[in-house]
């Protein structure tokens, strides 16, 4: 465990620069037993930030494969709301919310697949109201990583386990930029970089992205109202923060009509403890029609059989490599470090604002021409052997990364 002094520093740093918690906001913090001392470091400096008051949610991962397996057929599909619905008062009233992603990578690993997609699917259906919330920016939130012994031994499986668990805080850490001299100002930096990249790309009104790569040749249609973000969101409380600690993409929405080609993975993908590796996808008419897997291909499936839309992207991310989660050279088996090691596709539900809305029900999206899919699937496709291109409604191509990199960053 890191010292109480390099614990709280990184707590003030998700509450500062991510959170950016105002004084007098309440906080509602979540994340697992095995995360106290985090959570403590947390609400240490919410408190001495003004924080009005924190209210935290520990749970117990493992309950939820009990639930998984031994739940009888009948009630499989029943989500009790309650639980959402404190969540949803607390948003409504203006609490800002940050949870931590601390669960063991592989806890489901063997749970039967068609099971797990439909608790997915019945707890993506009762928590929309929450999400459809969050997903629209009504309050400043974020997502934090904390090292748990169970997450590090799947992450770092050679040294013993209270080595592997110091090993995976010091990525984490690096992730984040705290082993800079002074992580706020290099935060600064790289929110600012990443804003300006953005509004590049929306001065642009590219009509397409171009993939090219080993096993990959695939177009990508952008939504015609589509808008690029970036690190940076604006709640509608009006407070600005970044919901992702770590973050290195800028992301759109594609059309979720205009997709053709064959993609192929770059890195494994952790589905419900089931690894999926050298996933390759052909697409034609926006839908995934073929799927392929060298492993775990039946998880990827049983996802894509969620809805009807779920065959269809919500999201296109460029992620620069190399970059700190890149550079790590592991593989988190956490979505919300993987996605941000390189650019990334993601199965189904558009961002509310990649569309330019505020609010993110159904019909909104749909009217955007945004996909509004329950299903979110997140998988890796850049590399420093991946190029893309912007290609304009003429069809003419403009180069933007070369071997992963920016054009204008490599030369």
């Amino acid at each position: 465990m890191p010292s109480e002094e390099r614990l709280q520093r990184y707590a003030d740093l998700a509450l500062r620069v991510g959170l950016n918690l105002q004084e007098g906001q309440p906080l509602v913090l979540s994340g697992s037993a095995e995360s106290r001392p985090l959570l403590r470091a947390l609400a240490r400096g919410a408190y001495r930030l003004g924080a009005r008051a924190v209210v935290v949610d520990l749970h117990d991962p493992v309950l939820g494969r009990i639930g998984l397996e031994e739940v009888r057929e009948a009630y499989l599909d029943e989500v009790p709301d309650w639980f959402v619905q404190a969540r949803v008062r607390a948003v409504d009233a203006g609490a800002a919310l940050l949870s931590l992603t601390d669960e063991d990578p592989f806890l489901l690993r063997g749970v039967d697949p068609a099971r797990l997609a439909r608790r997915m699917q019945a707890a993506a259906r009762v928590r929309r109201p929450y999400l459809e919330r969050v997903g629209a920016h009504k309050v400043n939130w974020l997502a934090l990583g904390a090292a748990t012994p169970a997450w590090a031994r799947a992450v770092f499986p050679e040294p013993e386990p209270e080595e592997a668990t110091e090993r995976l805080w010091e990525a984490i850490f690096a992730t984040v930029r705290l082993d800079r001299p002074d992580p706020e100002a290099a935060w600064r930096d790289h929110v600012a970089g990443l804003e300006a990249r953005a509004a590049a790309l929306n001065r642009a009104r590219f009509a397409a992205l171009i993939f090219e790569g080993p096993g990959t040749e695939l177009r990508v249609g952008l939504a015609e109202r589509h808008v690029w973000k970036s690190a940076v969101a604006k709640a509608q409380n009006g407070v600005r923060f970044v919901p992702n600690l770590p973050t290195e993409e800028v992301f759109t929405a594609p059309d979720p009509e205009r997709v053709e080609g064959v993609v192929t993975s770059t890195r494994p993908l952790n589905i419900g403890g089931t690894l999926v590796e050298g996933l390759r996808v052909t697409f034609a008419g926006g839908r995934a029609v073929e799927l392929e897997a060298a492993r775990g291909l039946e998880a990827v499936q049983a996802v894509l059989e969620t809805d009807a839309a779920a065959r269809r992207l919500g999201e296109v991310a460029l992620v620069e490599t190399p970059n700190p989660v890149f550079d790590n050279g592991r593989l988190f088996l956490n979505t919300l470090y993987d996605e941000n090691a390189s650019s990334h596709l993601a199965f189904g539900r558009a961002y509310p604002d990649t569309l330019g809305l505020t609010e993110g029900d159904d019909a909104a999206l749909a009217a955007a021409g945004g996909n509004a899919s329950t299903v979110p699937l997140e998988w890796m496709i850049g590399s420093p052997e991946v190029d893309v291109w912007g290609e304009r409604a003429d069809g003419t191509r403009v180069p933007l990364m070369e071997r992963g990199r920016w054009v204008d960053a490599a030369r």
